[in-house]
């Protein structure tokens, strides 16, 4: 059976905690819904915020909501190389030790001590295909990504296993770009 999932290019972006919206945006600040995003309960928002790193700053970086327990910042590996952080590739969540950055909003800033990350290319899935597909959760697969004139297979993509999931691969902006990719696209799990 082909394991054929939909592959997702995901753009830098933050998820800030309850602290740190009040901070950039001010005491009991919501965020206004954008556009619901893929998985259940996230979207991005109309509110953007400025990283600012030792040698550059990116100043439109979108928010993910609803807020998060503490603040993370998903950049590629180009963002993280002109702004001048070592972000360290690692899964969604684990920031102890990761690149620190300052993020500006419109009511103030906040100096962020570690939670700057390039994320490590994931696929999120529902247990009911993970089951169908054989995988298991924190599995490491292959995914061959076929497009019109860079098809590529991309190793170490993490297996991430939960109820509230829709089946989705997600990679950064340089590994969408470096593989071609434009519109829907979809992959097959080796």
């Amino acid at each position: 059976m082909e394991k054929k999932i939909l592959v997702e290019v995901s753009a830098r972006h933050c998820h800030l905690s309850r602290e740190h919206l009040d901070i950039l945006f001010g005491k009991g600040y919501e965020l206004t819904v954008k556009k619901e995003l893929s998985q259940p309960g996230q979207f991005a928002a109309e509110e953007k915020v400025k990283l600012v790193g030792p040698k550059r700053e990116l100043p439109r970086v979108s928010i993910l909501g609803p807020v998060r327990k503490e603040t993370q910042v998903e950049i590629s590996l180009t963002d993280a190389r002109s702004i001048g952080v070592n972000a360290p590739i690692r899964e969604s969540g684990d920031i102890e030790g990761s690149a620190p950055a300052k993020l500006v909003g419109p009511k103030g800033e906040v100096e962020i001590t570690q939670g700057v990350i390039v994320a490590k290319r994931h696929i999120h899935i529902t247990p009911e295909d993970a089951a169908k597909f054989n995988l298991k959760d924190k599995e490491i697969v292959a995914v061959k990504i076929n497009t019109d004139q860079r098809s590529t297979i991309l190793d170490d993509v993490v297996i991430r296993v939960r109820d509230d999931f829709e089946s989705a691969m997600h990679i950064d902006t340089d590994e969408g770009n470096a593989v071609g990719i434009t519109g829907e696209q979809y992959g097959i799990i080796l």
